[in-house]
């Protein structure tokens, strides 16, 4: 996997083979990274199925001040870990559990940035899409790759606190930018 922007560009990572692993294709971050703005400065930032660690290392890369990766797998989260220590990435910090127990304990509201990129064979947007609701600040935005179009309506995933403000197409994967619609009262 190689770093398409900001301070680690160019760096080319190690990624493991996994069951379902599947690192966001350097055209799909790009794009994503363009609708984000290239400078992450500031921004918390949470890669709730981080796999290969594309998004986070990305979004570390130009210049998120902290950035959680939750990786289920031992040996993804263990190779997380040496990409971390090979980049000297300091604001990275590798959780290895599962996504939702992960997400359950956080606090509400914690982070600019949200990356859901979970397995396309398991159906987890839905669940996924709720957490990240929650744990989005109001204004934040949610990025959501997946293998096929969200849909907004009565039985669509997307909660009513976000709102799809982009979406795009590559290949066979769909991928979309959501945003936290800031309310009044609780968020």
């Amino acid at each position: 996997m190689r770093i398409i922007g900001g301070r680690w560009k160019r760096s080319l990572l190690p990624v493991l083979e996994a069951e379902g692993l599947r690192p966001t294709p350097d055209r799909v971050r790009e794009t994503l990274f363009n609708w984000l703005g290239q400078d992450l400065a500031g921004m918390t930032c949470l890669d709730l199925f981080a796999g290969s660690g594309a998004l986070g290392f990305e979004a570390a890369s130009r210049g998120a001040a902290a950035v959680t990766m939750v990786e289920a797998n031992p040996r993804v989260a263990k190779q997380l870990r040496d990409n971390q220590y090979k980049l000297d990435a300091a604001q990275v910090r590798v959780i290895q559990a599962d996504a939702f127990v992960a997400a359950a304990q956080m606090q509400a509201g914690g982070f600019d940035v949200v990356f859901l990129d979970p397995p396309f064979a398991e159906d987890w947007i839905g669940p996924a899409l709720e957490h990240a609701a929650r744990l989005t600040r109001p204004g934040g935005v949610v990025y959501v790759e997946s293998d096929k179009a969200l849909l907004v309506g009565a039985d669509a995933p997307v909660p009513a606190s976000l709102e799809i403000i982009r979406q795009a197409r590559a290949g066979a994967v769909h991928f979309h930018l959501l945003q936290h619609r800031a309310s009044n009262g609780a968020g």
